[in-house]
Order: structure tokens, then sequence, then C-alpha cells
């Protein structure tokens, strides 16, 4: 998710209400709305293929619903409200879904990284997301192929959590959720993944 650097509202606070209304792509930063930049394709495609993915395992395990940009999230108690690039909500807090928001933190929070978007993601998102109560956040950074992945501590606190040494990472807030790392990249099929998962014949 790409943003410009400043709000383009500057002059006063917008209502969550007034902000709903506004055609086109915008986060609701501190009561204001900041308009999103247009993505890369490869952005585009791998934000695709983790809404694909993630979507497929939630289908057919039954165990949440994937949510994406611009659908709008709840971060904390301030007038601050983002639209990450993937969410995915467990069935046991569907009642947090509205509409045309989310209010309150996802189970899972994905962030695909562009240029102008490296330092926030890491920065004020990584912070907003750890204080709103997002248990599992990634960042995944094309460019680099890199990814990190998050998890909540008991103590409210983002820890990083490791890949295994099989190239696997293993959610810990989502059962029976796992990626190969380098799927991000390759991008096989859904179905292939679903096979391997164990969930189809």
């Amino acid at each position: 998710m790409t943003a410009t650097a400043e709000p383009i509202v500057k002059s006063t606070t917008m209502s969550f209400e007034e902000f709903l209304k506004l055609e086109g792509h915008y986060e609701y930063v501190n009561g204001e709305p900041v308009e999103m930049s247009p993505v890369s394709d490869e952005h585009n495609l791998l934000t695709s293929f983790l809404i694909r993915l993630l979507g497929a395992f939630a289908d057919a395990t039954e165990r949440g619903q994937v949510y994406h940009e611009p659908f709008a999230m709840k971060c904390g108690p301030g007038p601050s409200w983002r639209s990450p690039d993937v969410v995915f909500v467990l069935s046991e807090r569907a009642d947090r879904v509205r509409p045309t928001h989310l209010d309150g933190p996802a189970d899972l929070v994905i962030e695909v990284i562009s240029n102008d978007s490296r330092a926030r993601d890491r920065g004020e998102k990584f912070y907003e997301y750890e204080q709103a109560g997002v248990r599992e956040y990634w960042i995944v950074d094309p460019e680099r192929k890199r990814a990190e992945f998050n998890v909540l501590s008991p103590e409210g606190f983002y820890d990083p959590a490791p890949v295994g040494q099989d190239g696997v990472y293993r959610s810990s807030v989502i059962e029976g959720l796992w990626i190969r790392v380098d799927w991000l990249w390759s991008r096989p099929s859904i179905i292939a993944v679903l096979r391997e998962w164990g969930l189809i014949p």
C-alpha cells in the first residue's frame, strides 16, 4: 500500500462518516484523509496472489474471512483507520466486521511494500498495528524478495517470528496456515498450494 506524504486536507478534521463517502482510495489518519498512490505491477500481482491464497485457505477451512484494500480497519482509540493490502479475520471475531469497515484489529495484516511505503510500513503502521492489537503482521518486500513476520507478544509488542530452515513460515495465530516463503516470488497455482496443504486431493 502506498500513500502520498501529506494529507489532502490540512485545515480541518474530517469525520469518519465523511471519510467513508470519499471516492477513490484513501486511509484515514489522525482525522484526515490520505490519498493512496498507484502501485506497481509486481505489487498488484503479489497482493492478488496473497488475497487468492488466503481466501482459498479460508474457504477450505472455514476459519475466517479475507478482506483487502480499500476495506478500512480501525487502528486504536484515536481517529485512524488504515486500509491494509490484506487482512484475515478469524470466524470468532466476525462481529467486528461492518458493511464498510472492520471495527477493530484483524488477526492477521499483510502489507506489500513499495519504495515510498517502506519506512511507513515498518514504522508508522508497525506501531499502529501493534498498539491496535493486530496479532500477526507480515511485511512483504517484492523488490528485495524479503518477507518479515511479526507476532504480538503477551506484553503487547511485536516479536519477529522465525522462518524454518525448510523455508516455511507457520502462523501461530491462524491454525493450520503455513507458507513456503518462496511462494511469494514464484506464485504457484492456488490448486497446487491447496494440495500441498492437504486441503484437496
